[in-house]
């Protein structure tokens, strides 16, 4: 494997699945299998997961509503969805287990980082729900965070599309891959990978970035094994 140890980032949208709100428990199913292909290749695998088919705390701000406490209600989305993915690798027999950011004990444990890498040396999936456990941060710049924290080799960012493109390939058919691409051309390119603060925080940590179709069975696996699927930020 190319990678031993990985930060998957999802987004709340990505489990809608077929449908145009909430959890489809296919899509989680097909996940948890995918997923499952690198655990069993010993890949330690930790995951963030956004929150934006429930609730997305910006649009929330957007409509009226106090910016923090929409921050918040996001961060409780995803720990909703956490729950649903830690329940669907669970069900494929993956132990699994969920840390907050924000201390829910009934559901899931606090986030502490030892704790975290000790469950991943365990061969568990550590899901890592509530974001930064702060408002105005994404969860994208909670999975850069919790990257650098835990050592992961890489961020690999699981998304309807199979990689980063000069332009919104499903609106242009002219749209032009990159199948690596540096930190610092994305920033000149004006290309939208993460949000800024955690394109920073990877940046200055030297901490690669891949990007690519997580909708394609057998893709994650690919990705972990070295072959080049997605594009590669580094």
């Amino acid at each position: 494997m190319a990678y031993k140890r990985i930060l998957l980032k999802l987004s709340g949208e990505a489990l809608l699945g077929e449908r145009d709100h909430g959890i489809d428990p296919k899509r989680l199913a097909e996940y948890a299998q995918d997923i499952k292909t690198i655990i069993d290749k010993d890949v330690q695998v930790a995951i963030v997961i956004g929150g934006g088919n429930i609730f997305r705390g910006v649009a929330g701000a957007s409509n009226g509503m106090d910016r923090v406490q929409a921050d918040y209600m996001g961060m409780l989305a995803t720990v909703i969805n956490g729950l649903a993915l830690q329940s669907a690798l669970e069900d494929a027999d993956i132990p699994t287990r969920l840390q907050t950011a924000i201390k829910i004990e009934a559901v899931a444990e606090p986030y502490i980082k030892r704790k975290a890498m000790r469950h991943l040396e365990k061969g568990r999936v550590v899901i890592f729900g509530a974001g930064t456990g702060n408002p105005f941060f994404t969860t994208d710049s909670a999975a850069a965070l919790r990257a650098i924290e835990i050592e992961a080799d890489v961020i690999l960012k699981g998304t309807r599309v199979d990689g980063i493109y000069n332009i919104d390939p499903e609106k242009n058919k002219d749209a032009v891959k990159f199948d690596n691409i540096t930190f610092d051309d994305v920033l000149k390119k004006g290309l939208k990978i993460m949000d800024t603060t955690a394109f920073t925080l990877s940046q200055e940590n030297n901490l690669p970035i891949i990007v690519f179709d997580m909708n394609k069975p057998g893709n994650l696996l690919k990705v972990v094994s070295g072959e080049n699927i997605g594009t590669l930020v580094k």
